[in-house]
């Protein structure tokens, strides 16, 4: 099969019916996308490698910064299994009405270069995976916006380094890192020594700081515990920073009444998703008790909890996140899965132990609703 030509209109050369495995590659591929339109009112190729875990943060992360010649190359898998996932993509998109629009990918190094995300480099392909597919239910402003936003060349990032590391350039070392070819490079050797380190926790302090700063930096941290780089704050100019601590101390008193206002805000709005998130609950397994319902959706939708039901797939109420907060209840809940947790079980062999305990409750829960 060739590579893809998925945005050329060519149909994909699928000349036999599709098979368990087609079909179950299709409903993981329009899952990723019914999350990501949901969350963000568009859907982009890489969203859906990355919802169907064949695209590791960390990989896309390096491909950003300009560190990988091509985005497929990073994949877990062959070409083959990329045009055909591209294909059920673009498939879906067309019986969705979604709006197709086309988005630049620029590193987020200096030299800001064109990212390439095919191994051929052919236009159709690359142009392919630069489309976005919008929802038509915003207006052409919106969609204007939208695109220009997508556009819009990203954040220099630097690297608050794990290890010991020397610059490509002067053979020094530092704080902070920007990540070039040949190797890394110091803020110094990078021209931008002066800049100050503000860590993240004050969001309108950093918002300001970084509108009146020039030149600015998002600063990033590998966790090797999530896989992923995280955010610490920004680089920015002193200047800039001095004049945004003045205008936050002279509004204090406004933005905390805003900060009560937001925080009962949110109350509500977490209610009400708690409520929603029940009701998917009940109707997936409506076996499953009232009470239980409201119980596995309080603990899986709480704000901050970074469990399944604030993930995007969660907050979109889809079937499979849905499913899994339900999984996670029972098994702690309705097995010895803790018990053997704290006798020195590992976790995968405890989820195997308890497993067909598991698939009971949910089975019973099922049936009940039958009878």
């Amino acid at each position: 099969m060739p590579q893809s030509d998925f945005l050329n209109g060519t149909p994909h050369p699928l000349a036999t019916p599709m098979n368990e495995n087609m079909k179950q590659l299709q409903a993981r591929v329009e899952r990723a996308a019914e999350v990501a339109l949901a969350q963000k009112k568009y859907v982009s190729p890489i969203d859906i490698l990355v919802g169907i875990r064949w695209l590791p943060q960390s990989v896309l992360d390096q491909w950003r910064q300009g560190r990988l010649p091509s985005l497929e190359r990073g994949t877990e898998v062959n070409l083959h299994k990329l045009s055909t996932a591209m294909h059920l993509f673009r498939s879906w998109a067309a019986r969705r009405g979604l709006v197709p629009s086309e988005t630049a990918y620029v590193a987020r190094n200096r030299g800001r270069q064109p990212l390439r995300f095919s191994v051929s480099g052919q236009e159709g392909v690359e142009r392919g995976y630069r489309t976005h597919w919008v929802s038509p239910e915003l207006s052409e402003q919106k969609r204007q916006r939208l695109a220009e936003r997508q556009s819009r060349p990203p954040d220099l990032a630097a690297i608050v380094p794990l290890n010991e590391w020397t610059c490509s350039h002067c053979g020094g070392t530092g704080g902070f890192l920007l990540m070039e070819e040949p190797g890394p490079v110091c803020l110094t050797c990078a021209d931008m020594d002066h800049l100050v380190f503000l860590p993240a926790g004050d969001a309108t302090l950093s918002r300001r700081a970084k509108k009146a700063s020039r030149l600015s930096l998002v600063v990033v941290r590998f966790s090797r515990a999530r896989k992923r780089y995280e955010r610490q704050g920004i680089l920015v100019e002193e200047t800039a920073l001095e004049r945004a601590e003045d205008e936050c101390l002279a509004d204090e008193d406004a933005r905390a009444r805003q900060r009560l206002r937001a925080v009962e805000r949110r109350r509500t709005e977490d209610v009400g998703f708690q409520a929603r998130f029940a009701r998917e609950i009940r109707n997936l397994f409506p076996g499953c008790p009232e009470v239980r319902a409201e119980a596995i959706a309080l603990h899986a939708a709480a704000r901050g909890s970074g469990r399944v039901g604030r993930s995007a797939a969660g907050r979109a109420l889809d079937v499979e996140a849905v499913r899994l907060a339900v999984v996670a209840s029972v098994r702690h809940q309705d097995t010895p899965y803790d018990e053997l947790l704290m006798s020195g079980v590992d976790r995968l062999g405890a989820r195997d132990r308890v497993q067909d305990a598991v698939d009971e409750v949910l089975e019973m829960w099922a049936r009940r609703a039958e009878g």
